[in-house]
């Protein structure tokens, strides 16, 4: 069968992606992706460390970095992000900004990080307090936490799980009730759920339908960040980063209002 009046197929804009060597959620990543946007992946070179701030130090290494945006060179995408919470919170917010001076200057091409692009979403939605979940160690959430204190933002409340390894396969109902948990009625303006490594793409709709407040997550920033260099839109079912209608929720009856029902 000929099929050259087809024309196609219809030219793809890339976006770049250099992630923790145990990544497990690529096509978490796809999802908020639009038909016209390729996303590149490439990780970075195995180590034998737990999830810690030791093992968040050691894939975030500038010489790393380069490597991987060098390699995705060869695919000319059109910016680069770096998939890792904790690899981009390590260091402060100087060294957020600096990881992303050190991956332009290797792809010459904008770049963005999953912390960096939480601060951004904040500010995108004028959020002031945020309640937090990870999946993390204390010591790794209270970096996190330091992180978000030290951009202005006040952490309202914390639920951790205390993981080091096979973070991809918490199942969704454990991060519903680590968020119940996090977030106390009419105490946080949103609710931030780190770690890209950590499945919510189904989540986020039902948490904000619940919570009544927008609910970020690490790999929903990471997308939104790096499609918005692109100039287009990450796709997603009704969630407030992504769309201005959800952002404004119905009155909550008053026996629900003065009883915080499904909060608990």
């Amino acid at each position: 069968m000929d099929v050259s009046f087809l024309g196609g197929p219809h030219p793809q804009r890339g976006v770049g992606v250099v992630a923790p060597f145990d990544f497990a959620l690529d096509r978490e990543l796809w999802r908020w992706v639009p038909d016209e946007v390729s996303l590149h992946l490439t990780r970075t070179p195995f180590v034998p460390v737990e999830v810690s701030l030791d093992l968040a130090r050691l894939v975030s290494e500038h010489q790393t970095l380069g490597e991987a945006v060098r390699a995705l060179n060869a695919v000319a995408p059109e910016v680069v992000a770096y998939a890792c919470t904790s690899g981009s919170f390590v260091g402060g917010r100087s060294g957020e900004r600096a990881m992303c001076a050190a991956m332009s200057r290797s792809g010459e091409l904008p770049s963005v990080t999953t912390s960096g692009a939480l601060l951004e979403a904040l500010g995108e939605l004028g959020i002031r307090r945020v309640a937090l979940v990870t999946p993390y160690t204390l010591s790794v959430t209270r970096a996190l936490k330091a992180f978000v204190a030290e951009a202005g933002v006040q952490v309202t409340g914390c639920a951790f799980m205390g993981l080091t390894r096979h973070i991809w396969r918490v199942p969704y109902r454990d991060v519903v009730a680590m968020a119940r948990r996090a977030v106390r009625p009419g105490s946080a303006d949103a609710l931030f759920i780190s770690c890209t490594n950590l499945p919510t793409y189904d989540v986020i709709p039902q948490l904000e339908a619940e919570l009544r407040i927008p609910v970020l997550s690490a790999n929903q920033v990471t997308m939104w960040a790096a499609l918005r260099r692109l100039g287009t839109r990450a796709v997603g079912p009704y969630q407030a980063l992504l769309d201005e209608t959800a952002r404004d929720w119905p009155a909550l009856p008053e026996e629900t209002q003065e009883h915080g029902e499904g909060l608990t």
